[in-house]
């Protein structure tokens, strides 16, 4: 069975060796965060004494593709297909009773914010930021709830400044706005890396999300209805904040350091205001360091797995696709392709554009090409592309605000054709090999 819970995916890491404590004492401020980016990749740590909590906290469960391979139940080649799958193949969810719930072992109206070890992570934050809390909202109009992850700026014991991204909360949020009326959200923390995964789907409006974590389950996602607003959470995660999102209320957010490894700037921002607090007795906060494998892994993974099924079904002989570290794992796309036809390789880049607005540039190579080592990636561009022929450029498109490149997110495109030409002499492109070089085990011959 795969776990359902932050709580068993620890012991899942810590029956491996992949979970490590931090018993000595760490302040929220930077320490937390340097340990936690120290081990990225490697292992999750538990820290136990941040600062003067009795709450310890979590970061970096799903550094690695490894990792997520391991939390979805298949192998680090099937990640993106098997989200895919799921995507495709959604589950309805179950409503359990509060009793039946463990985040709501604990319940508070009055909300304080200072009594979570919230950290602050870099140099320049504006002040403590929750980075790993999912927000459930409803389509004002459908009903229809949707996840994501945003940063949350603690502005007050119950108060948070929010970066709302033009994606389907930005929409509700003006729906509900333009009637003069607050929308109901909540922030779920403390959760597995299945359902952080299917909170970062690409999904079109009116698809709700926890139906992809129920099919990656494998079985229905146990939900609870909120205290104070009408909204499912997750019965298993550790905490929940329920509040709104006000109406014509802006504060000043930020600056934050984002995963592009820059500062988004401060800004007057939206303001959710804080209405409970519900928690399992000995809750656990989780936090996710910026710009850490964590990071960029947990939005990549379901990004391909949308992308795969967009490109798809444009070019029904693409491979795979990745994006890649190097690019944030948001603005550099690899596609690979069973290249059968001239103009391929482009409808698959207007494909990946029109998709995701976040991607600036669009590598397509052959199927014998590995878009997961950037040394193929790159030797495919050296050898197989022309600027003049292969190279197109679009200018001024709407990309992401976070990309300190842009002018207020307003991108340039361009896509690189690094397949081989179809009518190509035979044997002008033949790569190199050894015959039975892939059976030779080098221990074998050299001690």
């Amino acid at each position: 069975m795969r776990a359902r819970s932050l709580r068993q995916w620890l012991q899942v890491l810590n029956t491996d060796g992949m979970l490590k404590h931090v018993d000595k004492k760490v302040n929220l401020s930077y320490e937390l965060a340097a340990v936690g980016k120290k081990a990225d990749g490697r292992f999750a740590v538990q820290f136990d004494k941040p600062g003067d909590s009795q709450v310890p906290v979590v970061t970096g469960i799903g550094g690695s593709r490894e990792l997520l391979a391991r939390a979805m139940g298949v192998s680090v080649d099937r990640v993106a297909e098997h989200f895919a799958w799921a995507q495709a193949n959604p589950m309805e969810c179950t409503i359990v009773e509060a009793g039946a719930a463990p985040v709501k072992e604990r319940v508070t109206h009055d909300v304080d914010l200072g009594t979570l070890p919230i950290p602050v992570h870099h140099e320049k934050d504006g002040g403590p930021y929750i980075t790993a809390g999912v927000l459930i909202a409803k389509d004002p109009k459908t009903g229809v709830s949707n996840l994501s992850i945003h940063r949350l700026h603690v502005l007050g014991p119950n108060r948070l400044g929010i970066l709302i991204l033009p994606r389907h909360l930005s929409h509700f949020h003006r729906m509900a706005e333009a009637e003069g009326k607050p929308l109901e959200v909540a922030i779920a923390i403390g959760l597995d890396p299945i359902l952080l995964l299917a909170s970062q789907a690409l999904t079109s409006p009116g698809y709700d999300e926890y139906t992809i974590a129920s099919a990656l389950y494998g079985q229905p996602l146990e939900l609870v209805k909120g205290e104070t607003v009408d909204l499912e959470v997750p019965a298993q995660a550790e905490i929940v904040l329920e509040g709104y999102l006000l109406p014509a209320v802006r504060e000043m957010e930020g600056p934050f350091g984002e995963y592009p490894k820059y500062y988004g700037p401060a800004s007057p921002k939206p303001v959710i205001e804080l209405t409970a607090m519900t928690s399992r007795m000995d809750p656990i906060f989780q936090t996710i360091v910026p710009a850490t494998k964590e990071h960029l892994l947990l939005g990549s993974v379901p990004r391909e797995g949308g992308l795969i099924q967009i490109i798809r079904n444009a070019v029904p002989n693409t491979r795979s696709v990745h994006l890649t570290p190097g690019g944030t794992c948001r603005y550099h796309l690899a596609i690979s392709i069973d290249k059968q036809n001239e103009g391929e390789a482009k409808n698959a880049m207007f494909a990946a554009f029109g998709s995701s607005q976040e991607i600036k540039h669009v590598v397509v190579v052959d199927k014998d090409v590995d878009i997961f080592n950037p040394e193929d990636v790159e030797w495919a561009v050296a050898t197989r592309c022309q600027a003049g022929r292969d190279v197109f450029i679009v200018e001024r498109a709407l990309g992401n605000k976070l990309d300190p490149s842009s002018d207020d997110g307003i991108s340039d495109k361009m896509g690189i054709d690094a397949t081989v030409p179809s009518d190509a002499p035979v044997g002008r492109f033949e790569r190199i090999r050894i015959p039975g070089e892939d059976k030779i085990k080098l221990e074998d011959y050299c001690s």
